[in-house]
């Protein structure tokens, strides 16, 4: 299998809002569980500086997505855990699988509002094209 370099997912969209233009860097990749693809999201922290990750299969249970709060501490987290069911159902038997959340830079919150429209999270842009 090829991996992928999710470098080649990295976009900057120009922001515009009265007289100045910022820059939002957008990320997504697919972890393929959080403990492999950790390193590849701080790696990315460091020497991209994105302001927005949209991270796929994380594979985290609901108990365990606290581990995102706590190794990305300049962003806000939010998201969901695909395993919810097979917990409750009893014992995990098989591989994780599943999950996604959008990082946002805690300094870039200015940029971006959170809605919650029937437990579906939504970005918007708070500043006008």
């Amino acid at each position: 299998m090829m991996a992928t370099d999710p470098t080649q997912s990295l976009r900057t969209l120009n922001v515009a809002g009265g007289n100045d233009t910022q820059n939002l860097k957008l990320v997504s990749y697919n972890m393929h569980g959080f403990y492999q693809g950790f390193s590849v999201v701080d790696d990315l922290i460091k020497t991209k500086s994105p302001d927005v990750f949209l991270l796929q299969e994380h594979w985290l249970t609901p108990a365990n997505l606290y581990l995102l709060d706590k190794y990305f501490v300049n962003f806000f987290s939010f998201g969901c855990s695909a395993m919810s069911k097979r917990i409750e159902s009893g014992m995990l038997v098989g591989r994780p699988f599943g999950g996604v959340v959008t990082l946002i830079k805690k300094d870039s919150e200015g940029l971006l509002k959170l809605c919650t429209v029937r437990n579906v999270f939504l970005l918007s842009k708070l500043l006008t094209f």
